[in-house]
């Protein structure tokens, strides 16, 4: 399936919430992911990624429409060679290899761009399709937190995958 990242627009309101909006993304994500996913959580969401030049956040753009985001957030202090990724996928847009393929981009744009030597991301234990997609993507499992999340009433494990510079 082909798709583009680009730079999130006032435009894609609508098609953020209409993907967006799907428990089945959010109980992967961190609690700052709305649910349910408001106009006014949107508005606030494509403001920030309006903020950083370079730009950190992406829409995933497929024919036309923001069906996904994905970040790279580069850390500070003495974690200051280093950046998490984050990302969603609209559900009808799961399954294709579109998400395996725009974190290599990522990858390669946080490189390119950012002073890092690590880009690392943080599944949760249950979420075994985004552990898939880290590996597919060349990302290595470095640590298992047991159940130090804690979402929706339950504890869960946390991940930690990474991918370093090649020097």
């Amino acid at each position: 399936m082909d798709f583009s990242l680009r730079p999130w627009t006032s435009n894609d309101l609508d098609s953020l919430i209409e993907f967006g909006n799907n428990k089945a993304i959010a109980k992967f994500m961190t609690d700052k992911f709305p649910n349910p996913y408001t106009k006014e959580k949107g508005e606030s969401f494509i403001a920030f990624t309006q903020q950083h030049d370079p730009i950190h956040v992406f829409a995933i753009d497929v024919d036309g429409k923001a069906v996904g985001g994905i970040g790279i957030h580069p850390q500070d202090d003495i974690h200051c060679r280093n950046a998490e990724l984050g990302y969603w996928l609209g559900e009808p847009f799961w399954g294709h290899g579109v998400i395996t393929k725009a974190i290599i981009q990522m990858v390669d744009y946080g490189f390119t761009n950012f002073e890092i030597d690590r880009i690392f991301a943080r599944p949760f234990g249950t979420n075994t399709a985004s552990q898939k997609v880290l590996e597919k993507a060349g990302f290595k499992l470095e640590a298992r937190f047991e159940r130090s999340l804690y979402k929706n009433g339950e504890y869960l494990d946390e991940l930690v995958y990474a991918i370093r510079r090649e020097h």
